[in-house]
């Protein structure tokens, strides 16, 4: 097959217009294309005047070979790269110990997919309850009609924290082997629309997020697979600096020499476990902050200018970042076009903001967290420092918000202006189960409140009206990212504990639903290899 990029066309375009484009570029009639199907699709709005889209397609051609010659100088037509997936291994059909997932996130659930479909019929640990009954728990504690639930809520159940966010499936991790193309087709044949496969920055959605979860449970077990929920892992067992099982919370024991581990970045009794245990781990960095929140129809008109509502372009996004005096960088996280701030605490006491969409993204505000980067040296000491960090701030803005998880908020104008604020604007704050105004300039270290001060008037320099005065900032975000690294080597195997994988984002090794499923890819992977070759070794 052959690959054309770059074969841009007005968005208003017909259904027939992409083809023309195609046979007018390789110079070639209708019955020399065989067939053509879109890799990718994308909006180009660098002038808002004239917004088009772009496309890359695969193409079958007879004369594939006499094109190729023709257009060698050309770096917009090449072979198509073959980005088809081939298991590393299989497993022999006598196992004597299966290998143990704990976690059911995107990582863990890919980790055993890729292990079920290669035939080591892997056991997955999940702390949580399945995917309906959990999102019915955090449903229920977002209006208030239930207590928070340690072990059931935005971050802890089937389908991990991003069951609950924008269901964003794009990264910027690099990807030789084509695993991300991997987990596109997993999730498509586990119920998601195939223009995942092909729209640039493509997004699944909460609700829809749930039914695919359940079907790749589903696809798992199928395959041999075990899925235990309500089963948290509160010991590992080593020996000699060999995993050999583990303990769940009920006291049951379940020995294995492969384990795993793709726990999330708030599973922060495991991770304290693991230091005991002395498991190597270090601190990383990770970032602060609060979500923000405009009105989509105010992002849409500046981003897309006369196209803002247009069918293909659907909720306009942004990206932004600031270098600030004081050294620190602001930027945008995790930007929920059409979105809601959701409650994302898995802690009595202690109140913690994300952003979520769902697959319309149809509600009346955009929100994204602005964050401030910070390093170990801002939480000197214990590996672990970073959390008590986190703990810290998310307890101090269940205080601030009346203790009641209420999150605590402040109007841009007043934030900026350095006074409290009285009530709101015109943009309603859509975090559940409430808002309660008042001065966020306690809620984090000065440093952070100094340069997210400086970057909300460099950001309306880029989005008008970014810094109006009636945007609602919600505090805090504490859950950019994990604050430790588990660190492993290149078998995947932490750096002093055979038999433990470190995988996802929670070890420090993802960031998101896609570099989350990628990784589970390659730790799976890792495991069937090992596992393979202990297997040939005993004979």
């Amino acid at each position: 097959m052959l690959r054309l990029t770059e074969i841009k066309l007005p968005l208003d375009h017909g259904e027939a217009d992409l083809k023309t484009a195609i046979l007018k570029k390789l110079r070639i009639g209708p019955e020399d294309l065989t067939d053509y199907t879109i890799f990718k699709r994308s909006p180009d709005a660098r002038r808002k005047g004239e917004i088009s889209l772009v496309y890359i397609v695969d193409l079958e051609t007879p004369k594939e070979k006499a094109l190729l010659k023709r257009f060698k100088k050309d770096p917009h037509v090449r072979p198509t790269p073959a980005m088809g997936y081939h298991p590393v291994a299989q497993a022999p059909s006598q196992l004597d110990q299966r290998p143990i997932v704990i976690g059911t996130g995107p990582c863990g659930m890919f980790a055993g997919l890729l292990l079920a479909q290669m035939g080591f019929r892997p056991l997955i640990l999940e702390r949580g309850k399945a995917v309906r009954d959990r999102t019915a728990d955090t449903f229920a504690f977002w209006k208030k009609k239930t207590s928070l639930n340690p072990e059931s809520n935005a971050q802890f159940g089937e389908g991990g924290a991003g069951t609950f966010s924008d269901g964003k499936l794009y990264s910027q991790v690099k990807d030789t082997n084509h695993y991300g193309r991997k987990v596109l087709q997993e999730l498509v044949t586990s119920g998601a629309s195939p223009e995942i496969l092909y729209i640039n920055k493509p997004h699944i959605g909460t609700f829809k997020l749930v039914g695919i979860v359940q079907s790749l449970r589903a696809r798992i077990e199928a395959l041999g697979g075990e899925i235990r929920f309500q089963s948290r892992v509160d010991d590992i067992a080593i020996e000699n600096g060999q995993v050999q099982g583990v303990t769940l919370a009920g006291g049951e024991t379940i020995a294995s020499q492969h384990v795993v581990l793709a726990v999330g970045h708030s599973a922060r009794d495991t991770f304290q476990m693991l230091c005991d245990r002395g498991v190597y781990i270090e601190p990383k960095p990770f970032s602060i902050g609060f979500r923000i929140e405009h009105p989509q129809r105010m992002i849409d008109r500046c981003r897309f200018g006369d196209y803002a509502g247009h069918k293909r372009l659907g909720a306009a996004d942004y990206k932004l970042v600031h270098h600030c005096k004081n050294g620190r960088s602001v930027y945008s996280f995790c930007m929920c076009p059409g979105g809601l701030v959701v409650a994302a605490a898995s802690e009595p006491g202690r109140v913690v903001t994300n952003g979520m969409s769902q697959y319309s993204r149809n509600e009346r505000n955009a929100n994204s967290g602005i964050v401030v980067g910070i390093t170990p040296d801002d939480y000197p000491g214990h590996p672990l420092a970073g959390i008590a960090l986190q703990r810290r701030l998310e307890a101090q803005a269940f205080e601030l918000g009346g203790g009641t998880y209420n999150a605590p908020g402040q109007l841009v104008g007043d934030f900026l202006a350095g006074r409290p604020s009285q009530a709101f604007g015109n943009v309603i704050p859509s975090y559940a189960p409430g808002v309660q105004l008042g001065d966020l300039s306690t809620s984090l270290p000065d440093y952070a409140i100094e340069a997210i001060r400086e970057a909300l008037p460099a950001f309306d320099q880029k989005i008008e009206g970014f810094a109006r005065a009636d945007a609602v900032l919600t505090g805090v975000e504490t859950r950019t990212s994990s604050p430790i690294r588990i660190k492993r080597d290149d078998t995947y195997q932490s750096l002093n504990t055979k038999g433990l994988y470190p995988a996802g984002e929670g070890a420090g090794y993802a960031g998101g639903i896609l570099s989350a499923g990628i990784d589970g890819i390659k730790v799976a992977e890792a495991v069937a290899l090992n596992m393979s070759h202990q297997l040939q070794a005993l004979g």
